[in-house]
């Protein structure tokens, strides 16, 4: 597939992490096609030319958005996508992480090497001090991403999220500046381990 080529807004050892871009469409298209079985149901991506303009358009133009693409430094081929939704500045300074892996990138490390740099890139550049990720709570792979980069389980959230035609429970996660400093999630969250 055809690459474009930009600078990284950071770089790690296999992977780089930059913007989304419009002409990205036909690649993260068929990676999102490729992947449907991965993904769903935790997970519904742009599939089509028109729904990834959108996409692409909201994270691009939306100042309570960023979307990274997370893509190879050999080759160049997108890896998977983590998105920041709902930032808020102010007293707040947090935002809401979305991410998903392609299947051909699945299991290879790819994805928390990029979802580290993307955290490192919040916490700096964009000057967030506080990270949330919301996971249903059977998706393993998701959890053991967000555990791998030093995110606190802190609650249990019946029906938060409207997914897939239903109201689903989600686990609630964080990392906080302090935290990321530290090298360990803070303390457990009151209630348990499971968060319930």
């Amino acid at each position: 597939m055809a690459h474009t080529t930009a600078r990284w807004l950071a770089e790690g050892p296999r992977v780089g992490i930059r913007p989304f871009t419009l002409e990205d469409g036909e690649e993260f298209t068929a990676r999102v096609r490729e992947s449907k079985g991965l993904h769903q149901p935790w997970l519904f991506p742009p599939d089509t030319a028109e729904a990834y303009a959108a996409y692409a358009g909201r994270l691009i133009d939306d100042p309570a958005k960023a979307g990274f693409l997370v893509c190879e430094k050999t080759g160049g081929d997108i890896a998977g996508f983590i998105n920041i939704n709902n930032i808020v500045h102010g007293a707040f300074q947090c935002g809401a992480l979305g991410y998903g892996a392609f299947a051909h990138a699945a299991g290879r490390g790819l994805m928390k090497e990029g979802l580290n740099l993307v955290v490192d890139h919040a916490f700096g550049p964009m000057g967030l001090h506080r990270l949330e990720i919301n996971v249903q709570p059977g998706n393993a792979a998701s959890i053991g991403l967000a555990r791998s980069c030093g995110f606190r389980l802190e609650g249990y959230s019946p029906q938060m999220l409207y997914v897939a035609g239903a109201w689903r429970d989600h686990e609630r996660w964080a990392l906080t500046t302090e935290m990321r400093r530290s090298g360990r999630p803070g303390p457990p969250c009151a209630g348990g381990t499971d968060g319930r």
